[in-house]
């Protein structure tokens, strides 16, 4: 039987299984650049959904990224993988198919947690780390027993207790630990280059005049982030009317403000509402943007008002602050950036029921109505006059 890699033998050539969807792609590099730590002679490639193939561009924690196409067949990912005579893969996603993929593809040693129906398919099966924390979504019966027994709501602000350990970066960490990684979590890390920060600013103000929208001469102009829109589904959003509000109320308040709508193109009808609503304080980019030109628009932002999504984590993991309304979902567990970081506003409501988990909700998305567009204006009005300007840009509150 093979050796198992260690931290005293470790592995020549690492395949890493990505997990496929933004967000934690994003929760998975603290992990990776521990691993580059604890393996500096290895080589390190990333397998990866095509859609995420740019986010890992110029990352130094990783040496090759090979992507494959969500149509292609497990078999056909490992034929292209075998050639490389990997000797370990560390497997992130719990799918079956994840552990099917580097077991076709013969590689010596497989790695990753124990889950139903692939514990044949890895050498080492790990065990569920101390402190882990299912997210399990609650039943209507739940949600209705939980709102008869609190009559009284928390006060607004207040969020679930959960032990620091509990964040979901911690399970990728501990899945690194089995290589000799240290386990003690990173800022999540993401990398943009100054060409490509050069190239969104000249978009960004060449588009301002094509709108007439061309900021004040000599006044420097504040970007702001709006990314109303989530994957998961409508439980997560906050209302398009107050994201609205909020993008009015600060224009008036913060002089040379710019608000930039974000999302894919399923959001560009609700982010020209809000562009409208909101009165002509909002350019609508919604759809119009790669990945790599969505990463250079959101470093260029000074704040980004988000849902929990994939871009509040690329947001805070390219050193950009949010504020977010959680519901649905628990910041505890999937919040932006490394836990506790006091740059970034999470706000809760304090609905009883909330975190369920849900893609959408069984009553009436009080989690969220609750979480008022004063206390959001608030929120970004802090981050503005707290977060040092980036690159000299200097923002001035009324």
């Amino acid at each position: 039987m093979p050796v198992q890699p260690t931290a005293d033998s470790p592995p020549r050539r690492l395949l890493v299984r990505g997990v496929n969807w933004l967000g934690d792609a994003v929760m998975t590099t603290p992990a990776l650049q521990r691993l580059r730590e604890a393996l500096p002679g290895t080589r390190i490639t990333l397998l990866t959904h095509e859609k995420l193939e740019a986010l890992w561009q110029g990352h130094p924690s990783l040496d090759a990224v090979v992507p494959f196409n969500p149509g292609e067949r497990p078999w056909s990912i490992a034929r292209r993988l075998r050639g490389e005579k990997y000797d370990a893969a560390l497997v992130l996603p719990n799918s079956p198919r994840a552990g099917l993929e580097v077991w076709l593809a013969g590689i010596p040693q497989r790695m990753g947690y124990a889950r139903p129906w692939r514990h044949w398919l890895l050498t080492r099966a790990v065990a569920p780390r101390p402190g882990y924390c299912r997210m399990r979504k609650r039943s209507t019966v739940e949600i209705n027993r939980l709102l008869r027994l609190h009559t009284d709501a928390p006060e607004p602000g207040m969020a679930n207790t959960q032990s620091p350990a509990a964040h979901q970066i911690h399970e990728y960490l501990h899945l690194a630990a089995v290589l000799g990684a240290n386990p003690v979590p990173l800022s999540p890390r993401l990398e943009i280059s100054a060409a490509e920060i050069q190239q969104a600013e000249s978009t960004l103000f060449s588009l301002l005049r094509q709108q007439q929208k061309e900021p004040v001469p000599g006044r420097p102009t504040i970007f702001l982030g709006l990314n109303p829109g989530a994957q998961y589904g409508p439980a997560k959003c906050w209302p398009a009317e107050s994201f609205a509000a909020v993008a009015r109320a600060v224009s008036g308040r913060v002089e040379n403000c710019q608000w930039l709508a974000l999302g894919s193109a399923a959001d560009a009808s609700l982010c020209s509402g809000i562009a409208q609503t909101a009165g002509g304080g909002v350019v609508n980019l919604a759809g119009k943007t790669s990945l790599r030109e969505l990463m250079a628009v959101l470093k260029v932002c000074r704040a980004l008002l988000t849902n929990d999504s994939g871009s509040m984590h690329v947001a805070a993991a390219l050193g950009t602050p949010v504020v977010v309304p959680f519901g649905s979902t628990a910041s505890e567990l999937t919040g932006p950036g490394l836990p506790g970081d006091p740059r970034h506003r999470l706000l809760h409501g304090g609905a009883p029921c909330s975190p369920c988990f849900r893609r959408t909700c069984p009553i009436d998305l009080r989690c969220m109505t609750s979480i008022t567009p004063s206390r959001v204006i608030e929120s970004v009005l802090q981050v503005l006059s707290q977060e040092q300007p980036a690159r000299g840009r200097v923002a001035r509150v009324l």
